[in-house]
């Protein structure tokens, strides 16, 4: 039976999200992994044993989340942490070129998810008495660069949700942190936006150590762990080889 606090985690089925899961359940939380990808969930919470539920969930999809929510109401105990951590990349496209397609699955999955699962559980957050809500941005949220416009124009509407969120909660007991990784070298999140290993792998070329979902996650369990009284408003966090969106150090090869 679930007796510890319920922390839910979007897109938890691979990269930073599984490595959140993992980090929190390690920190004493009862951890709801939610993804679209059950099988991958199915493992993760097996590694994990006792302290995580798997539970299906497409953050496009109204229906979807609605059952998340059920989901969670559903467990024994208090739901305290909600990290929205689902979302995503596709494509390089200039503007003059943009794929509307492409545009619309960035916003929908970065913006629209991120709103869906918010209301969905900050109900049960605030209920709590001392709810937390960590969204994982993007350095994406406040610095553009040629070809990123559709990602970079979702992770600003992102942050301005997380910001409008902070201001409106403002004397409610649930904190609202941002969470803004720069390079950050995943199985996944490149070769989803660029579509071949070769190209995603030329990201990293040349970069000594850069960060990995495990910081992030290190990142998440700080900040949610704080004394209930104290908000992290935003952590910006880059490896040290990446001085700006625009400046990396890289080795020669």
């Amino acid at each position: 039976m679930v007796q510890k606090n319920i922390a839910v985690v979007t897109g938890a089925s691979s990269g930073i999200g599984a490595a959140t899961a993992r980090r929190l359940a390690a920190e004493g939380f009862h951890v709801v992994a939610a993804a679209r990808r059950l099988d991958r969930l199915e493992k993760l919470v097996a590694d994990i044993g006792p302290d995580a539920t798997a539970v299906a969930c497409d953050v496009t999809s109204d229906a979807s989340v609605a059952a998340l929510a059920g989901a969670v109401a559903g467990l024994p105990a208090p739901v305290t942490l909600l990290v929205n951590n689902a979302g995503g990349a596709r494509g390089m496209d200039p503007v003059a070129g943009g794929s509307v397609a492409d545009w619309q699955w960035m916003y929908d999955v970065n913006v629209l998810g991120t709103l869906r699962v918010t209301k969905a559980l900050l109900p049960a957050l605030e209920a709590s008495g001392a709810g937390t809500v960590v969204t994982i941005g993007s350095t994406a949220a406040f610095t553009v660069y040629e070809g990123g416009a559709g990602y970079t124009a979702a992770k600003h509407a992102q942050t301005a949700l997380v910001g409008t969120l902070r201001l409106e909660l403002a004397g409610r007991p649930v904190r609202v942190v941002e969470i803004d990784p720069g390079m950050v070298h995943t199985e996944e999140f490149s070769l989803n936006r660029l579509g071949d290993r070769e190209k995603a792998d030329a990201i990293y070329a040349g970069v000594r150590e850069p960060l990995v979902a495990d910081d992030i996650a290190d990142c998440v369990a700080w900040v949610a762990t704080r004394p209930q009284h104290v908000n992290i408003d935003r952590l910006v966090v880059r490896p040290i080889a990446q001085a700006a969106q625009h400046k990396v150090a890289r080795e020669p090869r």
